[in-house]
């Protein structure tokens, strides 16, 4: 796995007639892509997804409202751009209309030391890839818009338009998966070293 550089620019303060669009947008292209490439898991797909999503933000850019959040702006028209692509429309095709456990509230998205924080160990990156691949894409987002990009909860709630609450509750989950995961895949990667060779014999060479 080729890691995307990972870049955190906060612009969200800049007053947008201070300045050009390219002057507050620019600055969040690498980690925009970042986020494309995991979203698509395809370079092409992404590299369209960002292109898609600085024209729309352009073409829209009159109507951005001073004094919010203008990286999660970005954000929030990279992914409902994405949902709409024919490959979100896939990822989503078969997610439930609702999701009961967030009906009955949030679970608190406690700060501990988890196997999502091996993201930063570059000698798993592999494995991580793989098990982040297998998230349904609303636990996905969540997780690498707090994990990688680092965006406060009250972030999250304005990329995604959904109550800070369920960001938390879809955090908590999107943690509990992925740490179940790994720990899956690391019992299998352990078994299978501790598994005899039976198809050999030994000729006492």
């Amino acid at each position: 796995m080729t890691w995307l550089a990972v870049y955190h620019i906060d612009v969200s303060g800049v007053d947008p007639q201070s300045g050009s669009f390219e002057e507050l947008a620019m600055p969040l292209f690498d980690p925009l892509y970042n986020f494309a490439h995991w979203l698509t898991r395809n370079r092409d797909e992404a590299e369209d997804l960002v292109q898609e999503t600085y024209f729309k933000a352009l073409r829209g850019f009159s109507s951005f409202q001073l004094g919010t959040n203008f990286r999660a702006w970005m954000y929030r028209i990279l992914r409902n751009t994405f949902l709409t692509s024919c490959a979100g429309l896939k990822a989503t095709a078969t997610l439930p209309l609702g999701d009961p456990e967030e009906e009955e509230g949030p679970e608190l998205a406690v700060e501990f030391v988890t196997p999502e924080t091996i993201l930063i160990d570059r000698s798993n990156s592999d494995l991580i890839e793989r098990e982040i691949n297998e998230l349904p894409v609303h636990f996905r987002e969540v997780l690498l818009l707090c994990e990688v990009e680092e965006m406060s909860y009250q972030e999250i709630a304005e990329t995604l338009s959904v109550p800070i609450g369920t960001v938390m509750s879809r955090l908590s989950r999107a943690r509990k998966r992925l740490r179940d995961g790994l720990r899956q895949r690391m019992t299998e990667g352990s078994r299978a070293e501790q598994t005899p060779v039976k198809n050999g014999m030994n000729y006492g060479l």
